[in-house]
Formats: C-alpha cells, structure tokens, sequence
C-alpha cells in the first residue's frame, strides 16, 4: 500500500470555495485594484455565527438545544455564553446561559461559507438577496438568518422552536468597498 504524504493530502482535502478564491478571485481583485502582490488582496480571516437564546433565562435546555443545532449546522462545537451583568429588568442573573457561538476557522470557514451560499441561501422564501448597508467601516459584514430550518442538517422533526442567527464575515482589509468586492465575487448574493 502507498503512502500518501502530507503535502498529497492536504490538496486533496482542499474546500472547493478555496481553489475558487485562489484561482479566480486572487487575480480579479489584484487586477481591478492594482494590486503588485497576492498577498496585498484581501482574504477571509473568520466566520462568527451567534444564536442568542432569550427564553434560555428561564430554560436551560432551549440553550443546549441551540448550540446543538449551531455545532450539526457549522461542524464544530458550539460555546455556550453567559451573562456577564445582572440586568433586573430582563430577570437576568449573572452567569446564566444567554446563547451560543461559533468561531469558524481555515478549512471549516470556507465549507461553511459555500454551504451557506449555494444550498442555505436558495432555501430562504422570498430571498432577493441581502443589503450591502451591513458594513461595520472595518471591513466585516454581518447579517442575520431567521431560522435554523434552512441548513439542510437540521432535522426538522427534532425542532421544537425556530431560532435565529446573526453571522459576521471577518476580513483581512478595513475598507468595505474591497469586502464587497470579494464576497461578490466569491458569489455572496447582494440586492441591485
């Protein structure tokens, strides 16, 4: 039996929204922008998806069930957060499991990206595509799913409540117009 090297197999398991961005998006963007260097072209740093539980105050388990859905949906362990204050006016004691996040990294970061993009997104009713208003000013996007049900790991008998998701695009540039750019060409759907 041969071996495989490491160098083999690390290509071989590369995500195919990666060989896309090294392909064709890497030269598009030195070419529009005038970049000298591949590595002066913007890249994806992170992927951070939240799912804040309101009811998780009075039931624990609707939080469990949460970072369960968000670690079948992202594959990897979800991290439950807790309140950091006491808020008397939302009953909030400190310490209290609140919601649940996900930071997604390299290879995980990319396979959920194009999971997101060409079979969640096509899923959401009425989709005509998602503002280009949700730039922070530093280079990072954000916006918000209405529900879990979407991802097609989700079994839906086993869901009791639909829960919602905010999920930022972290980026290595601190300009929007160069993240619009790159999440436009690696085919994120923005309204015209």
């Amino acid at each position: 039996m041969q071996e495989m090297s490491k160098g083999n197999l690390e290509e071989k398991y590369i995500p195919r929204l990666l060989k896309f961005y090294r392909e064709t998006v890497i030269p598009k963007i030195m070419e529009e922008f005038s970049y000298k260097n591949k590595f002066e072209v913007p890249r994806l740093l992170k992927i951070v998806v939240n799912m804040g539980v309101g009811q998780g105050i009075n039931d624990s388990k609707l939080v469990e069930k949460a970072a369960r859905d968000l670690a079948v949906i992202t594959g990897q362990k979800a991290k439950i957060t807790r309140a950091k204050k006491p808020i008397s006016n939302f009953k909030l004691k400190q310490g209290v499991a609140i919601g649940c996040c996900v930071n997604l990294r390299r290879y995980r970061m990319y396979d959920f990206l194009d999971r997101l993009i060409t079979v969640a997104m096509p899923r959401i009713r009425d989709f005509r595509g998602f503002s280009s208003r949700s730039f922070d000013g530093r280079g990072n996007y954000t916006f918000g799913m209405t529900e879990q049900t979407i991802f097609p790991e989700i079994d839906l008998d086993r869901v009791e409540r639909t829960q919602g998701m905010n999920i930022t695009i972290c980026t290595s540039t601190k300009e929007d117009k160069t993240t619009y750019v790159l999440l436009k060409l690696l085919g994120f759907p923005f309204k015209k």
